[in-house]
């Protein structure tokens, strides 16, 4: 850009002494030096160098073209080259005649010069490339953004001393040390320490998010408000955010379908339009007109057809369309994946981690009568915190949440294959399955049967007694995501028909599935056959497959457009063509729309450029009864026509994903009616209303003790025994929920 600068203000500088000389003075009778006025040969030679110098500025075009042009490949350049070359030449032609025809040369100076037209093209052309360079600047500010936020040095510890050391000379290992408000250097796990980090460079999400030892971090994030031991686990080109800069740049050096068809049309418009201009020429001599008219028209002709226009249709939308999807957390590995994924009949989904949180978590407590919860969930919280069990971690995180008071035990030991076992309250306790809790302690049968209808439903049933007393269950599945639902909701009413593909037992899959409304549900499938099913579906259309995992990889290769999660493993994120970043299964519903949008804006520029030379070539070629195209005229409606495309495609950056956003939010507002006894006055409602407002999810509640209830509006679902406990901790009763 800054060379085409140089070149335009060079280029604008000799033009407008050129028009000075050759329109000002003759059309508008600008004064000249007195030794110029009426030597008509000396001001043919001034505007013959001016004009020469603007072309040497601009060589550009002639070099390429006229290679082009002896190779037999004509390209846009040729048509540049030509129509400024013979423009020139002609009125070089004129110049010599001026030197032997003085008596004439008035008429000849006014009358068949073409100078300014020589120079006019390249001139407005290098213009519009400027323009063009300004609108792909403007398309990849995401990137460029990014890689300002790269860092450069980072904080280790070695041999016990802290070095500062440039960002390629951390090693996989090294210990970090980040204070904070420091950018994270590279990818790793934290030590010591617990802060909160700003991620929203690569997720776009503005709420900082807790880290606590064990926690990833990734590089080029911003580290909040607390200092941070750190593992270096990926560097250099590893980095999470290496990789983003990658996948940008590869989307935006790669060409789309529709812009390889664009560069076969090139390659026959250009040589069709050399044969009209040819046909034109040969016209307008066969019609008895002037030597000058016909090469003027055949110069006109070549220069308004100049297919910039044509040429900067897709790859410009599909830039633009890239930079959009990047700054939203939606990764375009190719040219091709922004254009295709738009024409999906069908997205299969995968299920852990996809359609579902890929994490257990409780989804049900239950007590023999409905007695407290609170007895329950303390031996359960005190017994669990102990194990690494992945269900484990499911129930201490639900007592975090609930707020449960931890306590001590003792003698704790694990039964392999069987459950957990400890003193709690100076009482031998298990937990485990429930063919362990019945060796220690009678359990109803209905409580068996509300235990076997949740395990139907996919559920996993820890069972927990005391004293050889039996107290109760807590039911864990994974569950599915927030937006799960709501995306398939907006994929539907998009017409487009939907797949779960799962090497899960069938009925967990069909709990799954008919939570988000899927309307095929495939379960027990391995690798090589999710492949398979994809190759059927793609009989009726083009597929997407949206996965996290390396069992993923295959069917993401298949398909037409493999979408891979951001927190998926590498290996599914390779095999993709698009990459989430926010792990939303909405930003699948937002990249159709805005591949859509892309394709839309590629068939208006696409039409534009071809509507544009079917109705100024009769023109340029003075086909149109009293409509005369000047040569410097056609170059500036060409460099116009370059101008609207980019233009047009910048419209692209008004892509608005909060309507979206918004609407999804509204779909999953919901409103629940709280039973509680108790509540005596105004400070009661005031404390259940702080309770319940500072659980997640919960957006506001309405307490009233005189009726005796508590109205809340949620964001999400929580569970029944999330408020039962919270509620009875505070010292009420809970009755009811509806």
């Amino acid at each position: 850009t800054p060379k085409l600068k140089k070149r335009v203000c060079a280029s604008s500088g000799l033009l407008a002494l050129l028009m000075y000389l050759s329109m000002g003075h003759n059309m508008l009778h600008l004064p000249l030096p007195s030794f110029l006025e009426g030597n008509f040969l000396a001001l043919s030679i001034l505007q013959m160098l001016l004009a020469l110098f603007v072309l040497l500025i601009n060589k550009q075009f002639s070099q390429s073209g006229f290679r082009s042009f002896l190779h037999l490949s004509p390209n846009m350049d040729t048509l540049v080259a030509l129509g400024s070359g013979v423009s020139f030449l002609w009125s070089l032609y004129i110049v010599f005649l001026l030197t032997g025809n003085p008596a004439n040369a008035q008429e000849l100076y006014h009358g068949q010069l073409y100078f300014e037209s020589a120079a006019m093209i390249p001139a407005l052309i290098t213009f519009g490339k400027m323009l063009e360079s300004f609108s792909r600047g403007k398309t990849t500010n995401a990137l460029k953004d990014l890689i300002k936020l790269s860092p450069k040095t980072a904080t280790i510890e070695r041999d016990g001393t802290a070095a500062i050391v440039p960002i390629a000379d951390v090693q996989i290992g090294d210990t970090l040390l980040i204070k904070p408000g420091e950018t994270i250097p590279v990818d790793g796990t934290i030590l010591e320490g617990q802060t909160a980090v700003d991620e929203s460079s690569l997720t776009g999400e503005s709420i900082p998010v807790d880290k606590s030892v064990g926690d990833t971090i990734r590089a080029a994030t911003q580290n909040q408000n607390g200092f941070i031991k750190a593992k270096a686990d990926r560097v250099g080109e590893d980095t999470t955010f290496s990789q983003i800069i990658r996948l940008v740049s590869e989307a935006i050096s790669t060409k789309a379908p529709l812009a390889r068809i664009v560069d076969k049309v090139s390659k026959i418009f250009v040589p069709t339009i050399l044969g009209i201009a040819l046909i034109v020429f040969l016209y307008w001599i066969a019609m008895g007109g002037l030597l000058a008219t016909a090469i003027e028209r055949a110069v006109s002709v070549l220069v308004v057809s100049c297919p910039c226009a044509l040429g900067l249709a897709t790859p410009v939308a599909i830039t633009v369309g890239n930079g959009v999807g990047a700054k939203n957390g939606i990764l375009f590995r190719s040219g091709e994946a922004i254009e295709t994924v738009g024409k999906t009949k069908t997205v299969a989904f995968d299920k852990t981690g996809t359609i579902t949180n890929g994490t257990p978590t409780v989804t049900k407590v239950f007590t023999p009568n409905n007695e407290s919860t609170k007895v329950l969930l303390e031996l359960a919280y005190a017994l669990e915190i102990k194990s690494e069990h992945p269900l484990a971690k499911a129930i201490v995180q639900f007592a975090k949440e609930t707020r449960v008071s931890l306590k001590e035990t003792s003698s704790f030991k694990t039964i392999t294959g069987n459950g957990l076992e400890a003193i709690f309250n100076d009482s031998l306790s298990h937990a485990g399955s429930l063919s362990y809790i019945a060796n220690y302690c009678a359990i109803p049968q209905s409580f068996q049967e509300k235990m076997d209808a949740l395990a139907e439903a996919g559920n996993t049933i820890v069972c927990f007694e005391q004293a050889n007393q039996f107290l109760g269950c807590i039911a864990i599945a994974d569950t599915i995501r927030e937006d799960s639902a709501s995306a398939i909701a907006d994929l539907h009413r998009l017409g487009i028909e939907t797949l779960l593909l799962t090497g899960d037992q069938e009925k967990t899959a069909l709990v799954i599935g008919n939570q988000a409304n899927i309307d095929h549900i495939h379960a027990q499938v391995l690798p090589d056959e999710k492949q398979s099913i994809l190759k059927t579906w793609q009989e009726h259309g083009p597929v997407a497959m949206v996965g996290d995992g390396i069992n993923d990889a295959p069917a993401l290769i298949q398909a037409d457009t493999g979408i891979a999660i951001g927190v998926g493993t590498d290996i599914a994120i390779n095999s993709a063509d698009i990459v989430l970043m926010n792990s939303r299964l909405s930003d699948v519903v937002k990249a159709i729309k805005l591949s859509k949008k892309t394709r839309r804006n590629i068939y208006e520029n696409l039409f534009w450029a071809f509507a544009y030379n079917v109705l100024l070539i009769p023109m340029a070629a003075g086909f149109i009864p009293g409509v005369q195209l000047h040569p410097m005229w056609c170059a500036a409606a060409m460099s116009l026509s370059s101008f609207l495309v980019c233009t047009n495609a910048l419209r692209l950056n008004l892509f608005d994903n909060n309507k979206q956003s918004a609407k999804t939010k509204e779909q999953k507002t919901m409103k629940k009616t709280i039973h509680i006894q108790g509540m005596m006055c105004q400070h009661c409602e005031n404390n259940v209303k702080q309770t319940l407002e500072q659980l997640d999810g919960i957006e506001n509640a309405t307490v009233s003790h005189e009726t005796g209830t508590a109205i809340v509006t949620l964001t999400k679902d929580i569970s029944d025994e999330v408020f039962q406990s919270v509620i009875e901790e505070k010292g009420y009763q809970f009755l009811s929920i509806e």
